[in-house]
């Protein structure tokens, strides 16, 4: 039975109880209901949880000053109630991942900003001048956008408007902005994104992405904005897949692709053994930033 409760992203009763010695265990707990949980959590972990599950994500200073505790202690009971299954550790803070709905844009523009500089970085280094360029929706991304500012003469081709926006500064850069529903978020989707894609063949594609399966499979929440990224993919000549590490084993209900149709991954923590032999099966050559 333990297998099966893995394979779903969820763990035994007794494990979870394990980790929580002053609870009592209540009721199993449904991956598929943010309301349930699978015990009776001591009263600052209970309303940790809540928060985390009514903004999407919180800081670690956020919630020690919500509590008048050292960060040390919100450490401790994020690392329990990871361990749990109960929310998802980043980088400075928490978060309640759902395969159904990304986090709102105004969270996931916080979480892991030194990490996304730096893997920026690593990435616009890779990029020469006067090259053609794809880019796609994310934070991750954005980041990338700034990153390449000290370029010259690049021509982008991207359906994401923060993005668009700060790449337009440079005079020397030629970019152009896909067509399509306008997202709240800045991103562009829809059919007439993708087709307008497919008209260019680029020498790279700069992406970001929602979640990397234990299978290597590529995950996003959104099929009109997968359906843009996937022109994007099969449109560049080279492919740069820039991911921190919490995305790693991170659900999304959305195909994207798979990890052999990208040739450069780059992140800011060595992954697991496994992922790094799904990396190697797959040709991907893996640079982790400093």
């Amino acid at each position: 039975m333990g297998n099966e409760w893995r394979s779903l992203g969820l763990r035994p009763l007794r494990y979870v109880a394990s980790l929580f010695p002053q609870a009592v265990v209540g009721h199993a707990w449904s991956g598929f209901n943010n309301k349930d949980t699978c015990m009776s959590l001591a009263p600052r972990q209970q309303n940790t949880l809540d928060l985390v599950r009514e903004r999407g994500y919180v800081s670690i200073e956020e919630l020690a000053q919500h509590f008048s505790v050292t960060p040390q202690t919100i450490r401790r009971d994020i690392n329990q109630l990871a361990e749990a299954g109960l929310l998802r550790r980043y980088h400075g803070g928490a978060a309640h991942d759902s395969s159904v709905e990304n986090t709102a844009y105004s969270m996931r523009s916080g979480q892991a900003r030194d990490e996304k500089r730096r893997i920026a970085e690593a990435v616009a280094q890779q990029v020469p001048d006067q090259a053609s360029l794809f880019i796609n929706i994310g934070t991750t991304t954005e980041a990338i956008a700034h990153a390449l500012l000290n370029h010259r003469d690049l021509k982008i081709i991207t359906n994401n408007l923060h993005v668009a926006n700060i790449l337009s500064a440079k005079e020397d850069f030629d970019v152009l902005v896909a067509g399509g529903h306008v997202r709240g978020d800045g991103g562009v989707v829809g059919q007439a994104t993708a087709d307008f894609i497919k008209q260019f063949k680029v020498d790279y594609a700069l992406v970001g992405i929602s979640g990397i399966d234990e299978d290597g499979t590529l995950l996003d929440f959104d099929f009109q904005e997968v359906r843009v990224s996937q022109a994007i993919i099969e449109n560049a000549r080279k492919v740069y897949l820039a991911a921190d590490a919490s995305k790693f084993g991170r659900n999304a209900m959305t195909r994207l692709g798979t990890l052999e149709q990208i040739d450069v991954l780059f992140t800011d923590e060595e992954p697991s053994s496994h992922f790094i032999q799904l990396l190697a099966a797959n040709g991907v050559k893996l640079e982790v930033v400093s």
